[in-house]
């Protein structure tokens, strides 16, 4: 039962330790939120806002959250699918990326999902396995292991693995290949279904501040002097938050203009703007970006 401190707080869990725990903690102070997280401690309270992280294990935070231990959680989405909780998405943190691919030894000829009908295939995510071989038709052996999987095809355990995977040097260490992507995950916000009203209103609060420091990673702030006889095409390949900002430089016939531009479309913009006769094209990093 919750107290009535703990009904006008959040309640937050992250991963104890690992890469998603310094991810989850970059994100917190970008979003100006103060944790004092000492060595070892198992809870920490924010100082500037109410919010209460605790330290978990990242497979068992689906269940906190479910539970309502924690009101919300820090995790990745293979973790969520895999524990099948009753917990919502709330929103992608885009930090932890990685695949769940499925992986054979190198000498095997892979053309399709149907090389694994009647294989054993070895992982530590049962469900997503079998869902991903349900939706093929496939019928296989599913063999869960906690750890080392990819050594399974090497000792006659499994036929192929299915496994977490990012740059790829493990497996190509362990003589395999990754043949088949089953699920793509990154860090998701999740909360538990039955936060009270002010509870709601935090996580709100919250959210913006992320969405925030996202939009702001995506997008770089560009100033340029533009010839003022080509502003006209300049500003046309400048989309902005709006439209660009434009201001008279000291030198007649020229001006400045500022705008922002997303990070997926930022060098092809940039090739068209020297093309088009823009010069002195300084870029600048957005800190925060409040829509």
């Amino acid at each position: 039962m919750k107290n009535n401190n703990e009904n006008y707080k959040l309640r937050l869990a992250i991963q104890k330790s690992g890469r998603l725990h310094d991810d989850s903690m970059r994100l917190l102070k970008e979003c100006g939120i103060d944790i004092s997280n000492g060595v070892n401690k198992l809870k920490a309270d924010a100082t500037n806002f109410p919010i209460e992280v605790f330290f978990l294990r990242d497979d068992d935070i689906p269940q906190y959250v479910e539970d309502g231990v924690a009101d919300i959680g820090f995790v990745g989405e293979n973790v969520v699918f895999e524990k099948n909780k009753k917990v919502e998405i709330e929103e992608k943190l885009g930090f932890g990326k990685c695949r769940l691919s499925m992986a054979v030894q190198r000498n095997e000829v892979y053309e399709n999902a149907y090389f694994l009908q009647n294989k054993k295939i070895a992982t530590s995510y049962p469900v997503i396995v079998s869902n991903f071989l349900k939706t093929k038709g496939i019928e296989a052996e599913i063999h869960e292991i906690s750890g080392s999987v990819e050594i399974a095809p090497g000792i006659g355990l499994a036929d192929a693995i299915c496994d977490l995977v990012s740059s790829g040097s493990t497996l190509f260490m362990n003589g395999l290949k990754e043949v088949e992507v089953v699920f793509e995950s990154q860090a998701v916000l999740i909360k538990n279904n039955l936060l009270n009203e002010i509870q709601q209103q935090l996580l709100q609060r919250l959210i913006f501040r992320i969405q925030s420091v996202k939009k702001a990673k995506n997008n770089k702030y560009i100033l340029l002097n533009a010839p003022n006889n080509k502003l006209d095409e300049i500003i046309g390949l400048l989309p902005g938050m709006k439209s660009p900002t434009v201001l008279p430089l000291a030198t007649e016939g020229w001006s400045s203009v500022h705008s922002v531009l997303n990070e997926n479309d930022f060098w092809n913009i940039i090739e068209q703007l020297k093309a088009a006769g823009a010069e002195g094209i300084l870029v600048v990093p957005i800190e925060k970006m409040i829509i």
